[in-house]
């Protein structure tokens, strides 16, 4: 009974913030550019700095894919061989004599269909707990979710009324996308919906061989335009995604801007990417890239923790982003105006391989010591900034800096090797108060003309980089 208690209060309480996000927004936009573009880039989205993404289907039952190709060059004649994205496994095992080909056959047999995985996710994803996966990335000290409700193989996440022509059962017997979306939003996260627009291999079965095909084996038929922009339009009317994240391309049998349209008219304070293949977005999402400089427009990195978005389980730690490396990944994201949607690749049963899971909760507790240095920030006037130090490991101490309630954080890259540190071009007004966060004691400094020197704690709080704040006096 209290568990139903807490779900209704759950329901209620998304229902509520709807009505009000509504009634805060009765603009009604209209299917044409111009008036897409007057949707503001909501508060929340802009602070969150933090989402997890989620790649889950029927890809997740051999969950394999090759390590020979550490990088993400999508137009190399190897990359699509050697692809190292364990979700494109129904396209590469179609390559003749590639290594997923190869490893169907050792461990499924000559002739298997990948569509019969459907009947093993179904029975896997039994044992899947929606509250304890949201609850892991809250934990993470993330601020939203993005589920693939229908990734390139077709499969939906959630019971589609709208019926696909070409093949039938193509739907998960769980309601996973209803199911993790009253999870997340109990946890106080939003949730958002990938969707892959661009391509279908149950309607241009493909499969992509060279460069060329990329383009080639999107589905533009009458069909399909009509079928995607139906399955989106249901996604919008059942779950109100907080974020709508449409993958590859649209269609140009579809209709992209009546969907943005009815978004917003639905979701008003809801947000769009940019893969819909117009010139209208609320932010860009660069893959497996960052930006050199603070841009003016928001941003979004994806990027798996290892180098696959799909369960790959032939990664381990040495694949896997280094707890280090990911903190400081996020922070100069953040300093740059952009936000990180990291992703998690779960097994069948939704389990959270344990190298990501233990990234997660090494972020996790890196935010909640830092944290004011990330969520609700903006850019400085510069993103990055040096010091005079090294760290233990010999690197150049690095800086980011956001600012927040007039309070400049300067984050440091690494553990100083001296208790005094430089911060170059850096001036705190007289009176100022400089705080390591983590700490309560207030650090001595000294302004030598640009730069400013401040003596930190002998014993640093936590285990990587960290987080100074200056803070005029009021």
């Amino acid at each position: 009974m209290v568990r139903k208690l807490a779900v209704l209060f759950g329901i209620l309480l998304g229902s509520a913030s709807l009505v009000l996000a509504q009634a805060a927004d009765s603009k009604h936009y209209e299917p044409t550019i111009s008036s897409l573009d007057t949707h503001p880039l909501p508060g929340w989205y802009a602070d969150a700095k933090l989402g997890i993404f989620i790649h889950w289907g029927l890809y997740s039952v051999p969950g394999w894919a090759p390590l020979d190709h550490p990088d993400h060059d999508f137009s190399s004649q190897d990359y699509i061989v050697y692809n190292p994205y364990a979700e494109w496994y129904l396209n590469v095992v179609r390559i003749p004599d590639s290594p997923t080909a190869k490893y169907d056959r050792e461990h499924f047999g000559e002739g298997h269909n990948y569509y019969d995985f459907a009947t093993q996710f179904n029975a896997e994803s039994k044992k899947w707990n929606p509250d304890k996966m949201a609850a892991a990335f809250a934990d993470a000290g993330a601020r939203y979710v993005v589920l693939t409700s229908k990734h390139h193989e077709g499969f939906t996440l959630w019971p589609s009324k709208v019926v696909n022509p070409n093949q039938m059962h193509l739907s998960a017997e769980r309601d996973i996308v209803g199911e993790l979306t009253e999870s997340v939003r109990k946890s106080g996260l939003k949730m958002g919906l990938y969707y892959s627009g661009g391509y279908d291999w149950t309607f241009n079965r493909g499969p992509i061989m060279q460069s060329a095909d990329y383009d080639n084996v999107k589905p533009q038929s009458t069909a399909y335009g009509r079928y995607a922009d139906a399955q989106l339009e249901e996604l919008i009317e059942r779950y109100h995604p907080a974020v709508l994240w449409n993958d590859i391309d649209w269609p140009k049998s579809g209709k992209p801007l009546k969907l943005m349209a009815d978004y917003y008219n639905a979701v008003p304070d809801g947000v769009i990417d940019d893969r819909f293949g117009v010139p209208h977005s609320d932010f860009t999402s660069p893959e497996y890239a960052k930006l050199d400089q603070i841009s003016a427009k928001k941003w979004e990195e994806c990027r798996g923790l290892g180098r696959s978005f799909g369960y790959n389980r032939a990664e381990g730690e040495a694949e896997t982003i280094a707890p280090q490396e990911l903190i400081e990944l996020l922070v100069d994201i953040v300093s740059k105006n952009g936000n990180l949607l990291l992703d998690v690749g779960p097994e069948a049963d939704g389990t959270i391989p344990p190298v990501q899971l233990d990234r997660l909760q090494k972020l996790g507790a890196w935010l909640k010591q830092n944290g004011e240095a990330i969520y609700g920030t903006k850019p400085w006037t510069r993103a990055n900034g040096t010091t005079n130090q090294v760290d233990t490991a010999g690197r150049a101490v690095e800086l980011r800096f956001t600012q927040k309630d007039g309070k400049l954080f300067a984050t440091l890259f690494g553990k100083p090797t001296e208790q005094t540190i430089l911060l170059h071009n850096v001036a705190a007004a007289p009176g100022s108060a400089v705080n390591l966060l983590g700490s309560a004691e207030n650090l001595k400094w000294t302004q030598k003309g640009s730069d400013l020197e401040v003596t930190l704690p002998a014993r640093m709080p936590g285990s990587y980089d960290w987080a100074l704040r200056l803070q005029p006096a009021k």
